[in-house]
């Protein structure tokens, strides 16, 4: 899947990729997961559904979420993003509810929608298939839509300062970052945001912009054909020695290896 901390101008992208652990994050674009191999676990706010092989889930947009793997078997699933403006029809409520519980469990989940995720795979996201992407989506929110039951989407999630934090390192986290700026741009203590990445996330600031710059590098090293250095340059890495230690920690493997293996 390519960068899903990057909004993209395409309307739509789809793949079948390994799953992982992925940092919370969020996004304009409506995120569509399908398990294919494994199980999953999806955090949404301060909620976590356990996904197994065939179940579905919706993300709603702007909302924050996150993705573990606690399976030591193979994992796989079919992620998409897709732009509201494909779910006309859909996108008020897109915009202003979602789900009280995203995941629809395999035996309820409608053969049309695994349908329109294969086909979705066969066909590039290129503009010229907008249309056949629009039905496809359409398909798909027309035959899960009536098992959600709705809510406010201001009723899920956490309060405005772990909003402001996720939307910040998502905007930000290219750059040269520290947490005294970080903190400043925000307007609240070093301390108070400290809190926030330990209490709400589990782990320090530089752990969490590293998982965010990890997560965007590997997704160009399997997406791309730059260079392991260009790479670690637009991932905001300040050298490829910090690059290829983060990366060996995560991967167990050097970015290159990681790339080489991936695409056997």
């Amino acid at each position: 899947m390519r960068p899903i901390y990057e909004e993209n101008e395409e309307t739509l992208e789809i793949s079948e990729d390994i799953s992982s652990h992925i940092s919370p994050h969020l996004h304009k674009s409506m995120e569509l997961v399908s398990v294919t191999e494994g199980t999953l676990e999806l955090g949404i706010g301060t909620e976590l559904y356990h996904m197994e092989k065939g179940d579905f889930a919706i993300i709603f947009p702007e909302l924050i979420h996150h993705y573990q793997v606690f399976n030591q078997n193979s994992c796989k699933a079919i992620y998409a993003l897709a732009s509201p403006i494909l779910g006309s029809g859909y996108t008020k409520d897109l915009q202003q509810m979602c789900p009280a519980n995203p995941v629809i469990p395999a035996p309820d989940v409608h053969p049309d929608v695994n349908y329109a995720l294969r086909s979705m795979l066969v066909y590039p996201a290129l503009s010229q298939e907008h249309v056949l992407h629009q039905a496809f989506i359409q398909i798909i929110l027309a035959r899960t839509f009536p098992l959600f039951h709705l809510i406010d989407k201001s009723t899920v999630g956490s309060d405005d300062i772990i909003y402001q934090t996720v939307s910040y390192i998502a905007a930000h986290y290219t750059e040269e970052l520290t947490l005294p700026k970080m903190a400043h741009d925000l307007g609240i203590s070093q301390s108070s945001l400290s809190r926030v990445f330990s209490g709400t996330f589990h782990m320090n600031f530089n752990r969490y912009l590293n998982e965010a710059r990890l997560d965007y590098a590997c997704n160009l090293l399997l997406h791309s054909n730059h260079t392991v250095l260009d790479i670690c340059i637009q991932a905001g890495f300040e050298s490829q020695r910090t690059f290829n230690r983060v990366f060996q920690e995560r991967y167990h493997a050097s970015p290159r290896e990681y790339r080489n293996q991936m695409k056997k």
